[in-house]
């Protein structure tokens, strides 16, 4: 599996996370703010029923991951799953992003639960296709970069709507909403079709005969793969809060909310840039090492967001550029990592199961949403917030404070997980001999 794989393959394969991406990022940046502005719910509903459809969704993750390292279809075990989940991927698009005059909690909850439930389908197995690509350490990043990169593409896509569309006002929300329906539903079917007759499917799992026994295991002991995953966690939460907050801290805080686009685009713009210097990075100083420093060079910028205000734009943008930048790491690499601790397991316990460990991975990202929606909103109606009226210094204050201090908590705590990781390039290179003289 070591041989260099085409760009046609590479593109095939990456061009499923540009529909998924474009349809996510509204779900987390536009979604949220659009019920609250535009329905009677109040931002501790949203935020409760956002974190009740993550923790539902949670349990998918591992039975998804299960049942695709089970199946055994002709057509490809991890591709079946992907053709199967663009239907309903489509379906939850259209009724979460265009929802008629003021529905209510029930609907908000179903439909964001039915498109967390479709995304499992499509990505785990995707994810777990990825890593039975290549076994080899940085043709791993290649491929995770060029997910990566359509990835981006896709959310840079959806955030031009908003940039061309208005204000941000509630009206040009649902405009904004409507118009990333169309983009997603279209470039769903494309690369669905694409993927599924260009990219190869045919490796194969072993498995053990009480895989939940097995999971239970594997997260209970000390291992590469639980610091990776309690660090992948705090990380992503840490990205996750700013990211929900952000259309608020534009508008009440810099009141700027004409452009909440332009800082998006920007910031994506900054990370699909960086994503290739990151995998260079990589080669020269390890994947573990290179993400750590991204993370600290997010969390020198991250520092100055609670002193800004309407009058300090400018700095602003240099806060999205670099902190953009730094986010490139955090999209390509974690995945490539997690990637390498699949043949890590199977020296170790003899099981190849590429679904279970990006099944978790799954959870654990959105776990991540869940916890950081759960966690701001109420806060900042704590705080005196509100979405829809004028606010005083201190819940302005506490909506700054918010959308910058937990990111650097969460990120320190992410580095300081990660520290001493075992599996560098060289342990990897000898654990693939080992795996290949086990295998004769």
């Amino acid at each position: 599996m070591s041989h260099t794989l085409s760009k046609g393959v590479l593109a095939a394969y990456g061009s499923l996370a540009f529909p998924l991406a474009a349809a996510f990022i509204a779900l987390q940046v536009i979604v949220p703010t659009y019920y609250a502005e535009s329905t009677s719910l109040s931002l501790s509903l949203i935020g409760g029923l956002l974190l009740l459809a993550r923790l539902c969704d949670t349990v998918t993750d591992p039975l998804v991951g299960y049942w695709s390292d089970q199946s055994k279809s002709r057509f490809g075990r991890r591709k079946v799953f992907v053709v199967a989940a663009a239907p309903l991927v489509a379906l939850s698009v259209w009724f979460l992003f265009n929802p008629a005059e003021d529905v209510g909690a029930f609907y908000l909850l179903s439909w964001t639960v039915c498109i967390y439930v479709a995304g499992t389908l499509a990505i785990v197995p995707a994810s777990a296709w990825a890593a039975e690509l290549s076994d080899d350490y940085n043709q791993r990043s290649l491929i995770t970069g060029t997910r990566v990169a359509f990835g981006l593409a896709g959310t840079l896509a959806a955030l031009v709507v908003p940039a061309l569309v208005g204000n941000g006002e509630t009206q040009d929300l649902s405009t904004t909403l409507f118009i990333i329906t169309l983009l997603v539903l279209v470039t769903l079917v494309i690369s669905t079709i694409w993927a599924a007759f260009k990219v190869p499917d045919t490796a194969q799992t072993t498995l053990p005969s009480n895989s939940v026994s097995a999971a239970w295991s594997l997260m209970k002991t000390p291992n590469p793969f639980r610091q990776l995953l309690l660090s992948f966690l705090l990380n992503a939460v840490a990205n996750a809060i700013p990211a929900t907050l952000f259309l608020l801290f534009v508008t009440h805080v810099l009141d700027a909310p004409d452009k909440a686009g332009v800082f998006l685009f920007l910031y994506f713009i900054c990370a699909a840039a960086a994503v290739p210097v990151w995998v260079a990075i990589s080669k020269r100083w390890g994947k573990h090492k290179t993400w750590s420093i991204a993370m600290v060079i997010a969390c020198l910028f991250f520092l100055w967001t609670p002193f800004l205000d309407g009058d300090s734009i400018i700095w602003f943008y240099v806060i999205v550029a670099a902190t953009g930048f730094a986010t490139g790491a955090d999209l390509a690499l974690p995945s490539a990592i997690n990637a390498d601790v699949i043949e890590w397991d199977a020296l170790e316990s003899g099981y190849r199961r590429p679904g279970l460990f990006f099944a978790l991975w799954g959870t654990a990202s959105k776990l991540s949403y869940g916890l950081a929606i759960g966690i701001a909103f109420p806060l900042l109606e704590v705080a005196g917030f509100s979405a829809t009226e004028a606010n005083d210094g201190d819940a302005l204050l506490w909506l700054a404070i918010l959308y910058g201090a937990p990111c650097i908590l969460f990120k320190l705590a992410a580095i300081w997980t990660m520290r001493r990781y075992p599996i560098t390039e060289a342990v990897h290179a000898e654990i693939r001999r080992k795996l290949a003289l086990r295998s004769g």
